[in-house]
């Protein structure tokens, strides 16, 4: 940002008022359950979580004549709402002057293995669909004078397809998104969290009839249980962000791969997260990409007594070389096994792991270059790699310190972290490698759909992304994700649902009610907190970015017994109000287990190191190297080619998990697809059964 920015737009696109929401005020019944009496809703559709992804399959349901309803455990405290970066990035197909090729786009997209043939396609051609709507309905895109997005490289992005509205674009998104469904009238419940997806036999087949949710402001009676009917359900409720201690999302995000696995949905690719640097969770969250790390801060450390290490000089021979990667961390933000050889980014991120095991703390320091490296040359902006210098150079951020370059390129990224009690004008900011993305999560068809019929996933809660993707490809799977849901639910044009619910969903809802009334005022049982922790401190010490291949197996026994021990014991010392924490704990025991269960499964088939971790072997063939030779303590595997034209499926059975291996869906090659073949198939709906191609 070459030209000063006033205060006022600086604010605009970091302090971002969300709109208010009127009552929920749609009708209700009486619902007996044995003694109890539990108000019901009906909807057609309910949208289970208000993020981005979730928001826009409302307003698209809406669109489309489906009468929806949105349950939010928190109205604007999710993971699009609360989570950013420098300049948080949207990656859709670009405006350069010659286009944008879908099919190259959809080789970018699942350029890292595991992400199906077919939803790269969907999701590339989707992106100037779902685009064009965000604009439409006002977000604020920078354009240059000609009218096109202004583009930049991100993590994973050999062109240079993303954009940004600046560390905000998601809360951004939610902003207009929320507008419009406010605007249309759909209903929000807005402190109503889903507790238990109903599903009962219809012609035959099991599919989804509804949720028994839990809404705080009706918490007085029955604890807040409602049961709200519908014919199709969109879960949008998130990744499970308190799986781990190390984690940068917004505190209370836990959600919805457990709802998902007691279900007895499928799910894919648990094995696969995107981890990065970002500032610690008892702080502000936020990811440290982009122009915070380009700008090249002195990186160092600080021990208990306060003493000052410049620890990447232990790891890197020059000092070129050093901050050369530093600066690279802010397009090669996420780890990746790979890098971490012949003294590439991601050996930042291992330097910043040995540091901590060490005890010591790490921090940024924007008021500081870097200090000398092993070579014991002074930093100097004459002595960077090509690309470094030129990126620098085109950006005009040549200024002698790394505040003032942060200054010229994103002042934005100043203010944010000075709106939250950080102000990096006058001191170091803390920071560690932190779990940020479950690539993983439910397996859903070409439309979203899961293996649950009329239940739907979108967001990051929908197992789409694959091993790794570039940077802001999430935030548009999640707007590309929630269209095609509400088209296919849409096509179906489904008559509103009765109140009538069969004798097993009342089995469901009263198994439900059981485990809420056990755990209040019970002695003998669980302490959420002792379980919290725990879950936290596994996840993160056993299943992080580095993960030890003989520690697994260990860590998965250790995850099952406790998840069994919440199921058979149940948990204690619970208040009335805390009712909601039982679900809460009992789905992430549930998630935990899962995830290590697929990790356990991949690394015991002798899957290798790639984007979400590296596998830790004495018998791996690859040897990251700091300046004095080999780091010999983190040896690891390498990714075998074959595994990345598959994806693990995993499935709960009540008391255990089946993992199956599944090939990726491919597609008919789109050059076939021609006007007057496929107009009538869309004219008659045939697109949106399955196993349709365009023959």
């Amino acid at each position: 940002m070459t030209a000063p920015v006033p205060q006022t737009i600086l604010n605009a696109l970091t302090d971002v008022p969300m709109p208010s929401v009127p009552p929920c005020t749609v009708p209700e019944t009486v619902l007996r359950v044995g003694e109890v009496d539990l108000p019901l809703i009906t909807c057609g559709t309910l949208v289970v979580g208000s993020g981005a992804a979730g928001l826009r399959a409302a307003v698209e349901l809406h669109r489309r004549g489906e009468h929806v309803l949105v349950a939010s455990m928190a109205l604007y405290g999710g993971t699009s709402a609360c989570s950013g970066s420098d300049k948080q990035t949207l990656h859709t197909a670009g405006t350069s002057n010659r286009g944008d090729d879908f099919v190259a786009l959809a080789k970018a997209l699942g350029a890292g293995g595991c992400m199906d043939q077919d939803t790269a396609y969907v999701e590339a051609v989707g992106s100037l669909h779902t685009l064009a709507g965000l604009q439409y309905l006002g977000l604020p895109l920078p354009q240059d004078r000609f009218g096109a997005v202004l583009r930049y490289q991100t993590d994973h992005d050999e062109v240079g397809r993303a954009t940004s509205c600046g560390p905000r674009t998601s809360r951004l998104m939610v902003q207009v998104l929320a507008a419009e469904a406010v605007r249309l009238g759909i209903a929000l419940l807005k402190k109503c969290e889903v507790v238990r997806l109903l599903s009962e036999m219809v012609d035959g087949v099991e599919r989804v009839v509804g949720a028994l949710a839990i809404d705080q402001e009706r918490r007085a009676t029955n604890h807040g249980f409602m049961v709200i009917r519908c014919h199709s359900l969109v879960l949008a409720n998130g990744g499970p962000g308190e799986l781990y201690r190390d984690s940068v999302y917004p505190a209370h995000c836990y959600g919805g791969l457990g709802l998902a696995i007691e279900a007895g949905i499928t799910l894919t690719n648990l094995s696969e997260s995107q981890f990065g640097i970002g500032t610690r969770r008892t702080e502000f969250p936020w990811n440290l990409s982009g122009t915070y790390v380009q700008v090249m801060p002195y990186v160092f450390s600080r021990d208990a007594a306060g003493k000052e290490y410049n620890f990447l000089a232990e790891h890197y021979r020059t000092t070129r070389e050093m901050v050369s990667n530093v600066f690279r961390k802010g397009y090669q933000w996420p780890f990746h096994a790979t890098r971490m050889l012949d003294f590439g980014s991601s050996l930042v991120d291992l330097a910043i792991a040995i540091e901590s095991r060490r005890g010591r703390t790490v921090c940024l320091d924007f008021l500081r270059n870097p200090l000398p490296g092993a070579d014991g040359k002074p930093f100097s902006l004459a002595d960077l790699d090509d690309d470094v210098a030129a990126y620098l150079r085109n950006n005009d951020a040549l200024q002698g310190t790394p505040i003032e370059r942060l200054r010229r390129m994103n002042p934005l990224a100043i203010e944010l972290y000075r709106m939250h009690g950080h102000d990096l004008t006058r001191e170091p900011l803390p920071f560690n490698v932190n779990n940020q993305h479950m690539n993983g999560g439910v397996a859903v068809d070409l439309w979203n759909e899961s293996s649950l019929p009329g239940c739907f996933a979108v967001g990051e809660v929908a197992g789409t992304h694959g091993v790794t993707r570039p940077g802001g490809a999430a935030l548009n799977a999640g707007q590309v994700g929630g269209l095609r849901a509400a088209e296919q639910i849409a096509s179906r044009r489904q008559k509103m649902p009765g109140a009538e619910l069969d004798d097993a969903v009342r089995r469901q809802i009263g198994d439900t009610l059981a485990l809420a009334r056990a755990a209040i005022g019970r002695r003998d049982g669980l302490v959420i907190g002792t379980v919290r922790d725990e879950i936290q401190a596994r996840m993160s010490d056993s299943a992080g970015f580095l993960c030890e291949v003989a520690q697994l197996p260990g860590a998965l026994a250790d995850a099952t017994a406790l998840r069994r021990a919440v199921f058979a014991q149940g948990f204690a010392q619970v208040r009335p109000a805390q009712v909601i924490d039982v679900f809460r704990w009992r789905h992430l025991a549930l998630a935990s287990e899962a995830v290590l269960t697929a990790i356990v499964r991949y690394a015991g088939d002798g899957g290798g190191s790639r984007g979400a971790r590296a596998y830790l072997d004495p018998a791996g063939t690859s040897v990251p190297s700091g300046r004095n030779g080999p780091l010999a303590d983190y040896r690891f595997r390498v990714e075998r080619a074959e595994d990345r034209t598959r994806k693990l499926m995993v499935r709960w059975t009540g008391d255990g998990f089946i993992v199956e291996r599944q090939s990726l869906r491919t597609m008919e090659p789109p050059s076939g697809i021609f006007f007057e073949k496929n107009w009538g198939p869309f004219l008659t709906g045939a697109v949106y059964k399955p196993g349709f191609t365009h023959g």
